[in-house]
């Protein structure tokens, strides 16, 4: 058996002992699982990130410009210090304002704009028959925006259409709950075949 195997194996039993309560040997592999995971960061982060896209290019290839990110994230460390930590605000709006640039437009394009283009597709297929999933999406739509409407009083038509809208939202809800408690399952199904194949060997 490999190394690694063995190393994984005695790992995840010792993070599944969690399920009998909390333990120092869990508590072991939880802090030895953040360092590996924030060794690793550093060291992509250092060749990926500094070495490949910023010390190189800079010192080596002589790409001069590049000393603007350089300036920028040097003075992130002005933090450290209380008589020029404002110094540390200059990359962080930068940051924050280039971020929200490219994300803005991304989110939009993604989160809004194809949902409308989803939302308002025809209600009538080529062979002339009704499409009940377009209605359904529209149906959905339109009482779950009436259900965000506090302009109003919601009675009446407004209120029953705000009821509808509430039983989409459950159904939403309830669907990415279960979405997430299925990813979880998945995962711990993947550590117990690890388990019982490749560690333990009882299965083949």
């Amino acid at each position: 058996m490999e190394t690694g195997t063995v190393v994984a194996g005695v790992l995840t039993l010792a993070i599944f002992t969690f399920l009998y309560r909390d333990n120092p040997i869990y508590k072991m592999a939880e802090s030895l699982l953040i360092g590996v995971s924030i060794g690793y960061f550093l060291v992509v982060t250092w060749t990926n990130t500094l070495m490949d896209l910023l010390f190189q290019p800079l010192f080596g290839d002589g790409e001069w410009p590049l000393l603007m990110p350089l300036m920028l994230g040097l003075l992130m460390f002005a933090r450290f210090n209380s008589r020029v930590s404002w110094l540390s605000r200059i990359p962080i709006a930068v940051l924050i304002g280039s971020g929200a640039g490219v994300a803005i437009p991304a989110m939009l394009e993604a989160r809004t704009l194809r949902q409308m283009s989803a939302t308002v597709s025809p209600l009538i297929t080529e062979t002339g028959s009704p499409d009940f999933s377009g209605l359904i999406v529209l149906l959905g739509v339109l009482s779950t925006l009436s259900y965000f409407y506090f302009s109003r009083e919601q009675k009446g038509l407004l209120g029953q259409s705000a009821r509808v809208g509430t039983y989409f939202l459950m159904v939403f809800f309830g669907t990415t709950f279960g979405y997430t408690v299925m990813s979880r399952m998945s995962t711990f199904i993947g550590r117990v075949e690890f388990l019982l194949i490749d560690f333990l060997r009882l299965l083949n």
